[in-house]
């Protein structure tokens, strides 16, 4: 996509871009420690691209393995919210598909950057650590793409991250040479609202010296996890207001704040009130405690998520701004086994044919009214369908577009 030509900033303003940049960072605090400029200027919206219309997108991960049995089918639904009533709103791919492809996992990691990249590919853990998914894509993400097409600030592309997928932190952008850190997206998890949190008990001097020594190096040892960004991995600014209103709210303990997929239903219904998304991505996760071997902890989450999907609706139902200019995309990072004779119930590590099986849901403005596409589609094309719906060209993913949903 070419930009049209833009006031640039040093028209803007009697400084020079890049000091002018610089001044407005160092004002908030961003360039304290010797931050590197180049993370700091990723920090903003480039103002030479156009400005973003919508529509917004809201892409749901219905997370940690979710079976079509469990939620779309509505004999056996544990997903009343999205099975009875947001179907009839919008279009279902009941027969989604993630390919059958040699060396390739039906799992969290790779079934969310399937989704973000529109590629397929065979990830490592980058420490080789054993069951480690610490992936780095190869290709941009749409949020990349986002802001590599449009004015969008990193705060505005989010993704909101279980405090139990740690590994899954560092997927805000990929190790494309000519997207990257410059275009990327910014998380909102419990993780990364305690590394904040330590940065500011540091800075406020009220710790005892113990204490202080404690908690720089335990944030000296989180900052060295993404070797990308060179220990420098700073929130955009608008961040710091939103996890200080968070602390004021719920304090300092964790105690208070909701935990789990609530968590995150909380910090979405937050930040589409106070950072004001274009893009969104919540990845929901509590199905995968299936693994300690109860099946009600399975059923139980997509209860949970399908809640948390309902309050996230009615959030966007309840704004003007996002009411008739934002498009949902819910769909599964994997399925699940549905061996019954399995001692622990619904895997999805053995390649079988149901952890293959997921579905997605498209509505919102433009998109057809209770339509069901009854064929084979795949999970790499909901990437350039959400480039469609955006307006921008998902250049490096698979290129077919799901085009039952795009009116």
């Amino acid at each position: 996509m070419t930009n049209p030509p833009g006031q640039s900033l040093e028209r803007a303003s009697a400084l020079p871009r890049r000091a002018f940049l610089k001044s407005v960072l160092a004002g908030s605090g961003l360039l304290a420690g010797g931050a590197p400029w180049a993370a700091a200027q990723s920090l903003l919206a480039d103002p030479r691209n156009p400005a973003f219309r919508g529509p917004n997108v809201i892409l749901v991960r219905f997370g940690g393995g979710a079976r079509r049995r469990e939620t779309i089918d509505r004999q056996s639904t544990y997903s009343p919210f999205l099975c009875r009533e947001l179907v009839k709103r919008g279009t279902l791919y009941e027969r989604m598909e993630i390919a059958q492809i040699q060396g390739l996992n039906t799992s969290h990691g790779e079934g969310t950057l399937n989704i973000v990249t529109g590629r397929y590919d065979k990830y490592k853990d980058v420490g080789n650590k054993f069951l480690g998914a610490r992936f780095e894509p190869k290709v941009p993400t749409v949020f990349e793409y986002l802001r590599k097409s449009y004015a969008v600030p990193p705060h505005q592309t989010l993704i909101v991250n279980g405090e139990d997928r740690p590994d899954e932190e560092f997927y805000t952008f990929s190790n494309h040479f000519a997207y990257g850190i410059d275009y990327r997206s910014n998380m909102l998890s419990l993780y990364r609202f305690k590394a904040w949190l330590m940065r500011r008990q540091i800075a406020e001097g009220k710790l005892s010296d113990k204490q202080i020594e404690q908690k720089k190096k335990e944030l000296a040892k989180w900052e060295q996890l993404d070797y990308r960004t060179q220990g420098d991995d700073r929130p955009a600014p608008a961040l710091d207001s939103f996890w200080q209103r968070w602390r004021e709210y719920y304090s300092d303990s964790g105690l208070v704040n909701p935990r789990g997929d609530r968590l995150l239903t909380e910090l979405t219904v937050r930040a589409l009130k106070e950072l004001r998304p274009k893009l969104i991505m919540v990845n929901y996760q509590d199905c995968d405690y299936v693994h300690w071997g109860n099946l009600s902890h399975y059923t139980r989450a997509v209860s949970i998520m399908d809640e948390g999907l309902r309050q996230i609706v009615e959030a966007v139902e309840a704004d003007a701004e996002y009411r008739h200019n934002t498009i949902f995309v819910v769909v599964p990072d994997c399925g699940r086994d549905s061996n019954p004779f399995a001692d622990v119930p619904c895997q999805h590590h053995f390649n079988s044919r149901s952890a293959h099986e997921i579905f997605a849901l498209f509505l919102g403005p433009g998109v057809p009214r209770g339509a069901v596409v009854d064929k084979p589609v795949d999970q790499c094309q909901l990437a350039a369908t959400i480039g469609r719906f955006m307006g921008f060209n998902a250049a490096f993913a698979e290129k077919r577009v799901l085009e039952e949903a795009i009116a």
